[in-house]
């Protein structure tokens, strides 16, 4: 009797086992997502649509996007997040952010999931200008996913006034500059009511500063995240030039803000404006006149900085929600998805794939300013980053502010922002 209960005992709890091992089984892996995005509105539609799309392919992982602010925010909270041990499983972070990331051994690097024939060929698709700031030391710690470079707009209704080919944007300094004097207006009161270029400098002062250091044939960081040349005189030569626009009174003076410069652009107070292509849809949707997209006019050479946000994969999630990232950052970036995300937000679609996409070949057939970012990208290079890359961007973002305000002249302000980066950066040499 003793030894029928003992085996009944046995079943039952082999049958507890094997229910809990399927209850397990079929538990979703819970795969929590950081995206930069303030607030809802479009992109996060985009984005709730692809968490959708992808859960319905696979029901055994569950996607939660949490729009956790700017890219600033979304570190601040994901390495946070990290510290405390509760990190998200994957986010998308800025490019620019892959040495800090691994510096706080927060990530793991893609390389370590791509198993197969087909996964490899997945990670060498991806455009080499976007790669530049997603492998160090020979692996790969970011996906592109949001990427872009800096392009140049202009209102061509306002070149025609000003008695300028409406169709030809400036190619060069020299251009630019004669443009940008014939479209500027001023009342009768000699206030300026019309600005011929505007580059902000609030936000991202750095990013839009590579769209001059870059055509005047200097890079700010080496490769290798551990040193700068701020006082490269190509570089004063370059703030110089930017510094001129304003005293000539041909672009704003002081300070210029990131955020009101498509505003700036609709209502007509600038005439040409340097900023993101992920701006391009917002820009066709509120423009109430033509408007023309070019590259970055050039000076010793062309050229314009990448930019945006990479998929990352976070260290202290499970293997299996590891895992689940891969598959998540993967199945969002093939060439169809990349294509819908490109034609939706104006970001540079990320592989040639999804330039050879039906779709996309179609919307670049109607609308040509579509691909003027993926066109630039050849002579495009990496966006600046370092190692305590807050801290080192903020040394240079403030010596770019205090040329442009006139506290300090170019060549000042850039050999005190080196010596900050040095300070800073003494330990990584």
């Amino acid at each position: 009797m003793q030894r029928n209960t003992f085996v009944k005992a046995l079943a039952a709890t082999a049958l507890f086992t094997s229910f809990a091992g399927l209850a397990q089984a079929q538990a979703p892996v819970d795969l929590q997502f950081y995206y930069p995005v303030a607030v809802g509105g479009p992109i996060a539609k985009t984005i709730d649509g692809f968490a959708a799309g992808f859960m319905k392919e696979n029901p055994n992982i569950k996607v939660t996007p949490i729009y956790a602010g700017t890219y600033q925010e979304t570190i601040v909270k994901a390495l946070t997040a990290h510290k405390s041990g509760t990190p998200p499983v994957t986010s998308v972070l800025l490019s620019t952010d892959m040495f800090t990331l691994i510096d706080e051994d927060a990530i793991v690097p893609f390389d370590d999931f791509a198993k197969t024939a087909e996964d490899k060929a997945w990670m060498g698709s991806f455009y080499k200008a976007f790669m530049a700031n997603s492998q160090t030391g020979g692996k790969t710690w970011g996906i592109p996913f949001q990427r872009s470079t800096v392009v140049m707009y202009w209102n061509k209704e306002l070149f025609k006034e000003a008695g300028l080919d409406p169709n030809k944007a400036p190619t060069t300094w020299a251009e630019l500059k004669d443009a940008a004097t014939k479209l500027t207006k001023k009342d009768a009161g000699g206030k300026t009511t019309q600005y011929g270029i505007q580059i902000p400098s609030s936000g991202f002062p750095y990013w839009l500063f590579q769209t001059l250091t870059t055509p005047n044939d200097t890079i700010l960081a080496n490769e290798a995240g551990t040193q700068v040349k701020f006082d490269d005189p190509k570089v004063i030569e370059a703030l110089q030039f930017w510094v001129d626009l304003g005293k000539a009174g041909i672009h704003p003076p002081g300070v210029v803000e990131w955020g009101t410069t498509p505003k700036d652009f609709f209502e007509k107070k600038a005439a040409i404006i340097y900023t993101t292509t992920g701006n391009l849809t917002n820009i066709k949707a509120n423009a109430k006149f033509d408007f023309g997209v070019g590259m970055i006019p050039g000076n010793k050479r062309k050229g314009s900085p990448t930019g945006g946000g990479n998929f990352y994969i976070f260290k202290k999630s499970t293997p299996a929600q590891q895992e689940a990232a891969f598959k998540f950052a993967k199945w969002v970036t093939q060439p169809e998805r990349a294509a819908q995300w490109s034609m939706e937000t104006g970001y540079v679609a990320v592989s040639q794939a999804a330039y050879d996409t039906p779709t996309l070949k179609k919307y670049g057939q109607d609308f040509p300013a579509a691909l003027v970012a993926r066109d630039q990208l050849p002579v495009s290079v990496a966006e600046f980053s370092t190692h305590e890359n807050q801290r080192v961007t903020k040394a240079l973002n403030d010596g770019l502010q205090a040329a442009l305000t006139g506290t300090k002249t170019p060549a000042q302000a850039m050999q005190d922002a080196q010596k900050e980066a040095d300070r800073i950066l003494r330990n990584y040499k």
